[in-house]
């Protein structure tokens, strides 16, 4: 619902969901505390995300595809941009472990020959999460798997090694 409208009232959310709106402000104080529950609720997801695809360990081939794919699922499920909760320091932290742990990975894609070197610093962990993002919002109809098959392949055939 607040993807669709992110001006969503308590009400309006607590009659989507089917309780009374005390009853969501029982659980949250407030409206940013309730986006404050989902941001960390997808920031654990993509915790996990990332714990599962094994940057570190896997293949590095493996572990891009892997990665890619996991991510995918959790922008379609967690449909929700709200960067705005990165005012909580804790959140912030958070989210930037996990930005580090991937640019750690692409430096790692790098120097194994995955990704050719010369580009501009940052540029495959900024294109990335781009190319994430896209496929995951214009084409749903593509199985996280499939989706990531193309992600994958356009950011190696852009960036990758000749």
């Amino acid at each position: 619902m607040l993807a669709a409208d992110p001006g969503a009232s308590i009400a309006a959310i607590a009659a989507e969901a089917g309780v009374d709106r005390r009853t969501v402000y029982r659980r949250f104080s407030s409206r940013e505390d309730l986006l404050t529950a989902i941001y960390v609720s997808r920031l654990g997801a993509i915790e996990h995300a990332i714990a599962d695809a094994r940057l570190h360990e896997a293949p590095v081939g493996v572990a891009l595809h892997r990665y890619v794919e996991n991510i995918i699922a959790v922008n379609r499920t967690w449909l929700v941009d709200l960067a705005r909760v990165l005012a909580d320091d804790r959140v912030r932290a958070r989210r930037d472990a996990c930005v580090r742990e991937v640019d750690v990975f692409l430096e790692r894609a790098t120097s194994e020959g995955l990704l050719r070197p010369g580009l501009p610093p940052g540029w495959a962990s900024a294109l990335l999460p781009q190319l994430m993002h896209l496929v995951s919002r214009q084409m749903p109809a593509l199985s996280p798997a499939r989706a990531a098959d193309v992600v994958v392949d356009t950011l190696l055939r852009g960036l990758g090694a000749p």
